[in-house]
């Protein structure tokens, strides 16, 4: 003669809790991790708009015989140029160079996020900005004498070295 077994299988009260707070411990670990993964990805995308940025000065400096965008930087990267740097909406024999970007990058972190306006300081002994050069709304700094071109993060500009400190230290 067969033997029913009339028990229902459930899980047990004890059960479920412990699979509760194995969830809330892989969520405790998992939450933060995700969070610094969007820090470090504005951090990346600062990283590779300062490269492009620099990327386009070294290319148009080494196409007008050593001589780096000027006051004009904007204008100089973004349309076409003669030898001495003079732009021109379109191409033609006179004007045979650039452009070297479409755009100037947006500015992805910082209190001035979104702003693409260069400052440009042409005096050499300034070789970081000042609050005098800085508004709140430009994106880049460019010394054009020393040929350096900074993100305006905050309030100061950051240098591509200097992009190991925290968000707010830009």
């Amino acid at each position: 003669m067969k033997t029913q077994d009339t028990r229902k299988h459930a899980f047990s009260m004890i059960e479920l809790v412990i699979v509760i707070v194995i969830i809330g411990i892989i969520a405790a670990i998992a939450i933060p991790r995700m969070s610094r993964g969007t820090a470090g990805a504005a951090t990346g995308a600062l990283q590779a708009d300062l490269a492009v940025l620099r990327n386009a000065i070294e290319l148009y400096t080494a196409e007008h015989d050593g001589n780096a965008p000027g006051a004009t930087i904007v204008a100089q990267l973004t349309t076409h140029t003669n030898s001495a740097g003079t732009t021109q909406a379109t191409k033609d024999a006179a004007h045979p160079y650039g452009p070297y970007i479409k755009a100037i990058p947006s500015l992805p972190v910082g209190t001035n996020k979104g702003h693409s306006a260069v400052t440009v300081e042409t005096n050499a002994a300034t070789t970081a900005p000042d609050a005098t050069s800085m508004g709140g709304g430009e994106g880049w700094w460019y010394n054009s004498v020393l040929v350096d071109i900074r993100a305006n993060v905050d309030g100061s500009a950051a240098n591509q070295n200097d992009l190991g400190q925290t968000f707010n230290g830009f």
